[in-house]
This record gives structure tokens, C-alpha cells and sequence, in this order.
């Protein structure tokens, strides 16, 4: 059936059963919105307050659900404000499809009203892009981008299309979407059987294994054959704030975060090991610290899907590429039940003289963090953006399933989170959805708590609200003789009354007993609901490593 460019869109986006999009229209793309209007019983359309929340929206949607989140913009600043969240996506690992409208064809290169060549701009942090200036190439090209972004190591693809191609008509007709493929085709050469047997020979001559687990896990569904991994070796478990929930945290061979903000026992475990393996990780400077000292006395164990992963900055014993899923049920089938009873031991000793620490007399983040997890007794999904708040949450809250932590790791984006909480929601509408902000990040993309309000999604925006840039006033604090540079908000913003302003309710904090009414509060309402924690401003993140030191030398304000 002949068919315009708006409208192949719209049946391509039900091919790929997209049944929601977040959004923002513009005058390139009114073709496509007209056709969503008359396609509004087939997929619903969000629209945020900005574009950058619906990109943060669509990821949050993506983490939550392992399905290819979907955004859509307009030409030029409509689609550059997709930049950040794109990036977001794309350092993380999160399936995302950017659809964006550009000038027609005949305007192209020509410096026209909102045209920005955004595949050029958009190449280093997308895994593919295309720009379609012909609408016999939209059909093929809209499927190859869901294609491109859930196959192999997940992540974005941008499709720019031009304003005629989207008005022009065409043939169309139904295509059944081609089946994911997780393993790509340049390592099926690889002898499996012989790198498996490489692998169980390392386990079984090992005294002290670790295991470390990232967020490919996640993206490949493989919890269940970790936990079973993890029992075969017995072996202690470390994470990074990817792979949060991938193996439970309420598991007593779970030690805590590695890393910057890791925890002793994690550090001074993986530092001490003889073995550490590696699942869906890829060793970010956050993690190693000083590479060169990165587990030194440990040979290195790598299982990962992207081949460029391997060997890029830690140098491995052996290595196995391809899908988690896959190489865990081959390991799972070859391994026998190993016993490292003593090193267990030893690792639990280094937590139990180490434990978590915080002052209990007052309110502060980890109080925040532990409140919020008794009240949802651990079955939230928890989004945060970047900062303390951000370490706290992951140190003090337990995730025992996947897909329940979702932040911002590698790019570090402040105003990730409200977006992502709102996609979340969506995706998960019957779970409880909390974001968990610094003032500092929710100044910077507050404006979504109207997405929430206008669409009644009945979200929790937790503020834990210091009236400095926590994080980086820490550092000043450590490392710069404090001289707070431009980190205090000295101004008098109140956020609970701007939320009520915004349609949303609103509840200022300021004691321990307070909080718990809060937040059992905003659970009953079904609303969406602001939560202003007033802390002080100078509490601090510990564990914490200096940037570039080894993380055996990871210290805590004990040791200061």
C-alpha cells in the first residue's frame, strides 16, 4: 500500500512493538506528529518538557524493561538537545532509536532556518547513524537501527530523515522484525570449547577467586546462571554501579561496590586475589584506579561481548567473547563445585572490620538511602543522577534484581534521573519508581516534575538537598585547601513549594523523624510527589580512593 515517509515511520515503529515514544515536535518534524495523531490508539506519545528528558526518558524506559527506548525530536536545537542524553545512552550501553526530522533535501548544506547536520555531530556517540533523504530507504533503514541498537552490545542509533521524505509516498508493506542476534559474527571463529576449558582450568587452580560483575550481565539476562556461577566457584562478589542487582546484594557473598566509592572489602579483596573474573565489565578508570596496580597479584579472567573490550585497559590471562548467557550455562555445565571456604572467610573479616560507616544522629544521605530501602522493603526501582546521593544509593540500598538500579555510570550526567524515573514508570507502572537527586542535578532538569504531573505518573523525587554541589565540594574539601569555587547555592529556592507550583505535592524534611512519614506519605498518594531533604554541607562519600591511586588505598574518615 502506498504510504508517506510519516506514516512508514509509525508502522516500522509498530513492527518493532514500540507502543510508546517520548518526544517533542518541531517544525521538520510535523509530518511525523500528524501521523502519531492519527496513530494515538497504536502508540502513546509523551511529551516532556524538553527533549533532553525525553532522550533520558526513552534510556530510562530502555534500562527498566532490556527493550529499544525511543525518542523523537525536530531539526536543529530540538535535535541537539538529544546530544546529552544520546551520550548518556551510548556510554552505558542502553538501546535507544533518536528519530529526528531535518530541512528537506534541496535545503540541505545550505545554512537553512534549524538545519544542523546531526548525524555529524551525533558519529562519536551513537553506534550507528543514518541521515534518509529518500523515502524508499526509510522502511529498511528504521528497521536496521532497532536492529543495530539491541544486537551485540547494546546501545543508540540515530535515523535523521528529511522533511520531504517524510511527506513523499511510497510502497510499504509489513515486515516481521529479523531476530536479534547476541553474539556478533567476527569472534563465531573463536574455538568455544578450548577457552571454556582455559577457564574452568584458571577456577580450578585458584585459592582466592573473585568474581566482578558489570552491566553486560544485565543486558544479557543472565543473573540467574551468575548466581549459579558464583555458587559453583564460592567465591565473594564485587559490582560496579552497572551491574547493580546482576547478583542480589542481600547475598552474604556480596561485598559491596568496587572502585572509587567501593567498599574496603571489595578493594582490599580484589587487591589480594589471585583471580579475578570479570563478567560484562570493561574496567573503567572509576573501577581500577591506577591501572598498572589494578589486582596485581591476581591473573585476570574476561568474559564480554565487545571484543574491543578485551585487553583495552587491563591486560587479561584469558578471555572468552560472546554472549554472557551463552559462555555462564557452558561454564555452569564444565565446572565442578569448587570450595574456598578459608578465603571466604578472610574477604567477610575485611567487611566485618570494615563495614559501611555513617553518623546515625542526624539526617543525612545513607539514613535517606536505608529509610527509602526498609519502607519499599528493596522492591523500588531506584534512579538517581550524579553525585553523593548518587554513591549513596548505591552503597546503601540492597538491589536484589536487575533492572532496579538505573544511573548514569559512564557519562555522569546530572538530570539524568527524572527522565529516566518518568520512563521507568512507564514501562513499570506497577512498581514503585524513585529518583534520587542532588539540589545541584535537580536544578538542571526539575522541569520534567510537569511531564509527571501533566500524564499523572505517580513518581517519587527524592531531593537530598545540601545547597552545594556535594560532590564536588568534597573534593575541594580533600584536595583543593577548600576553596569552594562556585559549589554553594546561596539563594533561596524552595523545592517542595516549587513542586506544589509545578501541580506536583510537595513535603520539606528536616529531622530523622520526619522522613520515614514522608516517603510512606508520597507512597500512598499515587501522585507525583517532591520530597526536599535539607542535610548538611559538608557530609561526605566514604570509601573513597583518590583519583589515579591503586584502590587497595582506599580510605575513610576514620583514616583522615
Amino acid at each position: 500500500m502506498q504510504l508517506t515517509g510519516a506514516e512508514i515511520v509509525i508502522e516500522c515503529l509498530k513492527e518493532q512493538g514500540v507502543d510508546t515514544v517520548f518526544g517533542y515536535p518541531g517544525g521538520s518534524i510535523l509530518n511525523i506528529y500528524d501521523a502519531i495523531y492519527r496513530y494515538k490508539d497504536s502508540i502513546k506519545h509523551y511529551l516532556t518538557s524538553h527533549e533532553q528528558g525525553a532522550a533520558h526518558a526513552a534510556d530510562g524506559y530502555a534500562r527498566a524493561t532490556g527493550k529499544v527506548g525511543v525518542c523523537l525530536a525536530t531539526s536543529g536545537p530540538g535535535a541537539t538537545n538529544l546530544v546529552t542524553g544520546i551520550a548518556t545512552a551510548y556510554m552505558d550501553s542502553i538501546p535507544v532509536v533518536a528519530i529526528t526530522a531535518n530541512v528537506g533535501v534541496p535545503l540541505l548544506g545550505r545554512d537553512s532556518f534549524q538545519e544542523i547536520d546531526i548525524t555529524g555531530v551525533t558519529m562519536p556517540i551513537t553506534k550507528h547513524n543514518f541521515i534518509v533523504k529518500d523515502v524508499n530507504e526509510l522502511a529498511k533503514t528504521i528497521r536496521k537501527a532497532f536492529w543495530i541498537a539491541g544486537s551485540g552490545r547494546p546501545g543508540p542509533v540515530l535515523v535523521d530523515i528529511t522533511k520531504d521524505v517524510t511527506a513523499n509516498k511510497t510502497e510499504y508493506s509489513y515486515e516481521k522484525p529479523v531476530p536479534i542476534q547476541k553474539i556478533p559474527k567476527d569472534v563465531h571463529h573463536e574455538n568455544r570449547s578450548e577457552k571454556i576449558k582455559a577457564a574452568v582450568d584458571l577456577i580450578k587452580n585458584s585459592k582466592k577467586p573473585f568474581i566482578f560483575i558489570g552491566g553486560g550481565v544485565i543486558s544479557s539476562e543472565a543473573s540467574e546462571e551468575v548466581r549459579e556461577f558464583v555458587k559453583k566457584v564460592q567465591a565473594p562478589v564485587t559490582d560496579t554501579l552497572m551491574g547493580k542487582g546482576a547478583f542480589p546484594g542481600t547475598d552474604e557473598l556480596y561485598m559491596g561496590m568496587l572502585g572509587m566509592h567501593g567498599t574496603k572489602a571489595a578493594n582490599l579483596g580484589v587487591t589480594a586475589c589471585d583471580l579475578l573474573v570479570t563478567i560484562g565489565a570493561r574496567f573503567s578508570d572509576r573501577v581500577t584506579g591506577n591501572a598498572k596496580k589494578f589486582a596485581h597479584n591476581a591473573k585476570i579472567l574476561q568474559i564480554d561481548i565487545d571484543p574491543a573490550e578485551i585487553n583495552k585497559n587491563i591486560m587479561t590471562e584469558a578471555h572468552i567473547i560472546g554472549d554472557i548467557k551463552e559462555i555462564l550455562t557452558d561454564l555452569n555445565g564444565a565446572l565442578e563445585a569448587q570450595e574456598h571456604d578459608e578465603w571466604i572467610e578472610e574477604v567477610k573479616g575485611i567487611n566485618k572490620k570494615y563495614p559501611l560507616r555513617y553518623y546515625e544522629e542526624s539526617l543525612n544521605g545513607p539514613y535517606i538511602i536505608k529509610t527509602i530501602y526498609e519502607a519499599t522493603k528493596g522492591e523500588a526501582i531506584i534512579t538517581t543522577d550524579v553525585g553523593q546521593h548518587q554513591m549513596w544509593a548505591s552503597q546503601y540500598y540492597k538491589y536484589k534484581y536487575p533492572r532496579t538500579f538505573l544511573t548514569s555510570g559512564g557519562l555522569g550526567t546530572m538530570g539524568f534521573g527524572l527522565g529516566a524515573c518518568i520512563g521507568a514508570k512507564i514501562a513499570c507502572p506497577d512498581k514503585t519508581v524513585i529518583n534520587i537527586a542532588g539540589d545541584g542535578c535537580f536544578r538542571m532538569n526539575m522541569n520534567e516534575v510537569i511531564t509527571a504531573v501533566r500524564y499523572r505518573i505517580p513518581i517519587i523525587q527524592v531531593v537530598i538537598n545540601n545547597h552545594v554541589l556535594g560532590m564536588v565540594r568534597q573534593w575541594q574539601t580533600l584536595f583543593y585547601e577548600k576553596r569552594y569555587s562556585e559549589t554553594i547555592f546561596e539563594d533561596a529556592l524552595d523545592f517542595a513549594k516549587l513542586a506544589e507550583a509545578m501541580g506536583a505535592v510537595g513535603i520539606r524534611v528536616t529531622t530523622k523523624e520526619e522522613l520515614e512519614n514522608a516517603v510512606n506519605k508520597a507512597a500512598g498518594l499515587k501522585k507525583p510527589v517532591v520530597i526536599d531533604c535539607i542535610i548538611d554541607q559538608d557530609d561526605k562519600v566514604f570509601p573513597m580512593v583518590p583519583a589515579g591511586a591503586p584502590i587497595e588505598e582506599v580510605f575513610d574518615e576514620n583514616d583522615l
